[in-house]
């Protein structure tokens, strides 16, 4: 009777004994998630969406052009960043998939708008595709932000002078860069533009009486004196 009472006695605090510490902490500490930052390429076919793209993940460029239906690339970032890795979406530039294109822009972050200096029709193509991302994901270019390029600026015949290029850049309040993935000019400059970006914390409380910072113009010298006190970002 006295070995039955004690053996019921056992059971009873092993059911009433408390879960192992390392599982009630695990179980109070948040977890942490990483995300990817993504970027969206958009423009017209044949602009240098691809080899810029492949110019800054590969380091190298491809001569042969081979249109592009959608690429996606992923390169991980350093502890500092706060996504886990740069996700880019390399878009068509072909009518066909607008589709695609809208998918890529409703789930992106950042958006890269290219078009060539050599052909001022790919860079009015843009138009649409800026007000496409405004209408999906408002007008803050602080949340949501833009970068209009215009690649191949290592070519002689240019259609889109710096100017025309950083008035648009005005006009949509974006930032603006002129790039040549062929000579490696401004690739690593216009993708470092994102990654700074992505790095800024949330905007905190700034201290009673501090002076909000000024907004500072992200398009070419050269080109912001041709545009007098227009400022972009």
């Amino acid at each position: 009777m006295g070995n039955s009472c004690f053996g019921l006695k056992e059971r009873l605090m092993k059911r009433l004994r408390p879960l192992p510490t390392v599982i009630v902490i695990r179980t109070c500490l948040p977890q942490r998630r990483s995300r990817d930052f993504r970027v969206v390429v958009l423009g017209s076919a044949g602009v240098g969406k691809s080899a810029l793209v492949q110019r800054w993940v590969r380091g190298n460029f491809r001569e042969a052009y081979l249109p592009t239906i959608e690429d996606t690339y992923r390169q991980a970032l350093g502890c500092s960043h706060k996504a886990g890795a740069l996700h880019i979406t390399d878009t068509t530039g072909g009518r066909r998939y607008r589709g695609l294109q809208r998918l890529a822009i409703a789930r992106g972050h950042a958006f890269i708008l290219v078009y060539s200096i050599t052909r001022k029709q790919t860079l009015e193509e843009l138009k649409p595709l800026y007000e496409l991302i405004r209408q999906l994901k408002g007008n803050n270019p602080q949340k949501c932000p833009v970068i209009l390029v215009g690649n191949k600026c290592d070519e002689s015949r240019r259609e889109v002078s710096e100017k025309e290029g950083a008035a648009y850049a005005c006009e949509w309040n974006c930032a603006f860069l002129e790039t040549s993935a062929k000579m490696n000019i401004n690739v690593q400059e216009l993708f470092q533009l994102l990654i700074n970006f992505e790095k800024k914390p949330a905007a905190a409380a700034a201290p009673a009486g501090a002076q909000p910072p000024q907004k500072k113009s992200q398009i070419p010298k050269t080109a912001e004196k041709l545009l007098g006190k227009c400022i972009v970002m």
